[in-house]
């Protein structure tokens, strides 16, 4: 079982089109941090390093905290599929629950946050080459930062989506997902420096992948 941390069937479904029983659930002693430096933005064109806007969400633990997410079931074929799309991740085994409390029967995998470190040693094993072709050519040198703010269509597409998912879905969104500053919550950004996001449309080419 995979664990999808803003909830979007319609993404999880670009890479997994066979994936099964795609539903809400809870993740206890997580929060969502959006400190992470994503390529897939550069390479779309809705990267704005001029501002630093160019971060997408990742997840990291923190006792307090809760996130409604949702959860899917993968074939074993799809497995490498799923290592490749969250290759700079850290995977991780982790017990969700149904929003009333009780446990899911299996555990899921979950992507958190790596290092730097980490990612250069082991997913590209200490080869520059491969570090190249992955962030390098966007001139990537840093993957986890906290000075960064959140890929503008991406927030929206996020924000969209955890809305479709319903009002608990999307409250829990705007309040425990947080600026890498880990102070400045999803809800007040959008309605501080990040006002307007919300009513920009994405690139027509990516209404559909972007659009919730």
């Amino acid at each position: 079982m995979c664990v999808f941390i803003y909830g979007a069937e319609r993404s999880a479904r670009s890479t997994f089109p066979d994936l099964l029983n795609f539903r809400v659930a809870r993740l206890n002693g997580f929060r969502r941090v959006f400190a992470h430096v994503a390529p897939i933005f550069f390479e779309r064109g809705i990267a704005r390093p001029e501002t630093k806007e160019i971060s997408s969400l990742s997840v990291e633990p923190c006792d307090g905290e809760n996130l409604i997410v949702t959860v899917f079931e993968i074939g074993k074929s799809e497995i490498p599929a799923f290592i490749e799309r969250e290759l700079e991740f850290r995977f991780l085994a982790v017990v969700t629950e149904t929003l009333e409390g009780k446990p899911f029967e299996n555990p899921a995998v979950l992507c958190g946050r790596y290092s730097d470190e980490e990612f250069f040693q082991i997913r590209c094993k200490g080869s520059k080459e491969v570090y190249f072709q992955s962030y390098g050519r966007y001139n990537i040198d840093k993957i986890w930062r906290d000075d960064i703010l959140p890929c503008r269509a991406y927030l929206r597409h996020c924000v969209l989506a955890a809305k479709n998912l319903g009002s608990a879905a999307y409250d829990n969104f705007l309040d425990h997902t947080f600026l890498g500053d880990r102070k400045t919550t999803i809800r007040e950004y959008l309605s501080t420096t990040g006002a307007g996001i919300m009513e920009e449309e994405p690139p027509e080419s990516l209404k559909s992948r972007y659009g919730g």
